[in-house]
């Protein structure tokens, strides 16, 4: 993220208006949404069909998230040794394409791994997507910023972040009508082989090629023409241009930053808690509720959907509106993605009258995004400690409380990954590049701490209900750093009074 009251060298490309190329460039963001949310679906199907242990059937988690953080030292170490950046070779259009069909060919290991119902070809197929979607991610998000205005660069990340929880929302719909088929309100459903799980992930595969060619040929732009700027720090404090100075080139590395050191653990527990809450909520609804297989899907859409509900409502910050309209959208914009959410299970005929009393959860979440007055430590503080209560209502109740208790979670997750980054980055001047991509490399707590949770899940350890505590742990850390990064960050003249939006 970019934010005028920090020390950065902002990649400022000319003011361009690339107008349907930008539409064009959201679709890869649709993607990581989509699969990502439908791995939870993956999950209790392989586990039952396979009969495997919880924490064996989270290496899905595993292999998906992990693949991010070894795509990136692939690619850091080829820029290295190649003596210089890909990207900047190959150019970033061709980047993306590339990614693509690297992400198509691990499709294709979908096939082999449902005809012989092999769980290690099935996950190896998983990798190499994510490995796709890692050079995917590399490219696609300084385009993003750089087509068009600089100024207004947060603005299309809102929308590539609203497309990417989109995907979120509707992947694990879609799949799961892909291999159940359809389920009806009156309890019947097709229960399927395991076969049926390559159906949706070869269209996928097919899909990734359809799109990069697409790019191939788009007016998308290959090259980022850049022109270092610096933005001067704005803060309540007297920094003098001498101080200025010595704050940017005191350090040797970005490395050498408490809040860039803090702020990775930060993005490892909290892309953890994000993923392993959803991925353990199907085996926890099968055992304390007794729910097939067959009709997890709402709930896990609903987990995700939440994600698009705080995005949304985070994002009404990120545009050029009158106080008056920006205060009624933030009452309304969370019920809009909530409708939308209704809507995908709607016309997928699932039964939505149980879920019109989550609506009680939105008006929580509305109420702490004013609270914390688009503050990304006072958000990630609030937001934090919320889902700690909720992780501890669902763990000391049952039924459906508890199972919205958890999918609650996902409301509170929304917004920590660009609070997270925005400290985490502050004040590295000419290292802030360096930072991103090693916060970028810890996205892999998302398929470490599912294992853990997973593994802990375990009747003869914590069981399924209290293995939530491992979320707990991790809001934990997510509110001690929020509270020791502002101490760390004013100590060098840096305060934040603009709101954030986006997400990962």
């Amino acid at each position: 993220m970019l934010d005028a009251s920090i020390i950065i060298y902002m990649q400022k490309s000319e003011s361009k208006n690339y107008g349907s190329a930008l539409y064009t460039l959201v679709l890869v963001f649709f993607f990581w949404g989509f699969v990502a949310a439908s791995n939870d679906i993956l999950i209790p199907v392989f586990k039952e069909k396979l009969q495997l242990e919880q924490w064996q059937s989270q290496m899905i988690s595993f292999a998906f998230y992990v693949a991010y953080t070894v795509g990136s030292i692939i690619y850091m170490s080829i820029s290295k040794f190649s003596g210089g950046d890909i990207l900047n070779k190959i150019g970033y259009r061709n980047g993306i394409a590339v990614g693509l069909v690297i992400s198509a060919l691990g499709t294709l290991l979908f096939y082999p791994a449902a005809e012989t119902a092999s769980f290690l070809l099935m996950i190896s197929g998983l990798f190499i997507v994510g490995l796709g979607f890692s050079l995917q991610q590399t490219a696609a998000n300084p385009l993003a910023i750089a087509m068009g205005d600089p100024k207004t660069g947060a603005q299309r990340l809102s929308l590539t972040g609203g497309v990417n929880n989109f995907g979120t929302t509707i992947g694990p719909v879609l799949v799961s009508l892909a291999i159940f088929g359809s389920v009806s309100t009156n309890g019947v459903a097709n229960l399927p082989s395991i076969g049926m799980v390559k159906v949706p992930y070869l269209i996928l595969g097919a899909l990734f090629i359809l799109v990069a060619v697409i790019f191939l040929f788009s007016s998308i732009p290959n090259k980022i023409d850049t022109t270092e700027e610096e933005v001067a720090i704005s803060s309540p404090t007297d920094v003098s241009e001498v101080e200025v100075k010595h704050l940017e080139t005191k350090k040797k590395s970005a490395l050498s930053y408490t809040q860039l050191v803090m702020g990775m653990v930060g993005i490892f527990v909290y892309v953890g808690v994000e993923v392993s809450t959803a991925s353990n909520l199907p085996e926890f609804m099968r055992r304390h509720l007794s729910t097939p297989t067959e009709f997890i899907a709402p709930f896990v859409s609903l987990y995700w959907a939440s994600l698009m509900i705080g995005r949304w409502t985070a994002s009404v910050g990120a545009f050029n509106l009158s106080d008056g309209t920006r205060k009624i959208l933030r009452f309304v914009m969370p019920y809009i993605a909530f409708a939308v959410f209704l809507l995908i299970n709607k016309l997928a005929n699932h039964d939505i009258t149980p879920f019109y009393i989550y609506g009680f959860n939105i008006l929580i979440l509305i109420i702490a995004d004013l609270l914390s007055k688009g503050n990304p430590a006072r958000q990630l503080l609030i937001f934090s400690l919320i889902a700690i209560a909720a992780l501890f209502t669902g763990m000391l109740s049952e039924g459906m409380v508890s199972v919205y208790a958890f999918i609650s979670v996902g409301l509170f997750c929304s917004t920590l990954w660009p609070c997270i980054f925005t400290l985490a980055v502050s004040g590295l001047g000419k290292h802030t590049n360096e930072g991103s991509s090693y916060l970028v490399m810890m996205i892999m707590g998302g398929g470490i701490i599912s294992l853990l949770q997973g593994y802990l899940a375990s009747d003869n350890l914590l069981g399924i209900q209290w293995s939530y505590l491992v979320g707990v742990v991790c809001f934990l850390y997510l509110a001690f750093y929020a509270w020791r990064v502002s101490g760390i960050l004013k100590k060098q003249g840096i305060d934040f009074d603009k709101p954030v939006a986006g997400g990962h």
